[in-house]
């Protein structure tokens, strides 16, 4: 067998391991449902601030960014209860939307403790530090999904403004009016970097976690067409659920994204406990396989 196959089983297998080993599927339960309680707080709390600073397209930016991820028959119901939960006015500094926020930062430390988990690491920080770090982050995805929200009024009028005086950069304000595909995906590769790199204790370079993010977007893709297609042909949640069926089918595609984006950090882990990504170990690998090869001088 090739060195490189061998190294990729073999971290491969430390990896689904230590997933099994180390509580994976009772933690991606943990954050599929940390996870759907967060999205409502987190919207209703990035609504209320961005509706505070004038970005009133929030809402509308959001969904599309969060969901268009999922599979249609998934999104769509639960997109529109996100509309009519978001149409109701709040002011900024209500108790409701510091509760939100909270609720939404409980999100971010499922995400944190599955990934100490993951890379083999112990938190050293102090509890109110990774709450803090924790903040930061819904704050921070509020202030790019307002950001995003409100480029993407603009660019009506610059596609206007470009086609009448500066013909060349049509085609490229075309290509950004199309946000849905493309930014959607970048803020997901980027998120997941930012994840990987800032959450879980100690220090990775981003060489370190790219690996693992691309695993966890190949996957999801993969996992999300499988997922489909299983509900259009073969799953009758309804029969089993009744009125619960939609609430159920979210939590067991959050149940499978939350085991993806564990298995991505396992991944990691892997690759960085053989050392593989420096390039050493594969290298003394393949001189080995190569004395193996030559003939023997003996005789």
């Amino acid at each position: 067998m090739p060195a490189f196959l061998r190294m990729l089983y073999k971290v491969s297998f430390d990896a689904l391991k230590h997933f099994s080993e180390d509580d994976g599927w009772a933690m991606a339960s943990h954050v599929a449902l940390s996870a759907l309680l967060a999205v409502f707080p987190f919207l209703i709390f990035g609504t209320a601030v961005a509706g505070f600073f004038g970005a009133d397209t929030f809402a509308d930016t959001a969904i599309h960014l969060i969901f268009d991820t999922w599979p249609e028959a998934i999104a769509r119901p639960l997109a529109e209860q996100v509309l009519q939960v978001l149409t109701v006015p709040r002011g900024l500094l209500t108790i409701s939307v510091l509760a939100a926020a909270y609720f939404a930062s409980n999100g971010v430390e499922a995400l944190r403790v599955s990934l100490n988990r993951a890379y083999r690491v112990t938190e050293d920080r102090s509890w109110y530090i990774t709450r803090l770090v924790s903040f930061a982050y819904v704050i921070g995805g509020v202030v790019v999904l307002a950001i995003v929200s409100a480029l993407l009024v603009a660019v009506p009028i610059a596609l206007a403004f470009a086609s009448k005086w500066f013909p060349l950069l049509e085609d490229f304000l075309v290509t950004v009016a199309n946000w849905r595909v493309y930014g959607t995906l970048f803020l997901l590769a980027t998120g997941l970097m930012i994840f990987h790199l800032g959450l879980p204790a100690g220090h990775r370079r981003l060489r370190d976690v790219a690996p693992g993010v691309l695993l966890t977007l190949v996957l999801w893709l993969v996992g999300a067409l499988a997922f489909a297609s299983y509900l259009a042909t073969f799953a009758n949640y309804a029969a089993t659920y009744a009125g619960l069926a939609s609430v159920m089918v979210v939590l067991v595609f959050l149940y499978m994204v939350g085991a993806i984006f564990i298995i991505g950090a396992e991944f990691n882990a892997a690759l960085l406990k053989y050392d593989v990504l420096s390039g050493r170990r594969m290298a003394n690998a393949r001189r080995r396989s190569r004395k193996a090869d030559q003939p023997s001088d003996v005789g």
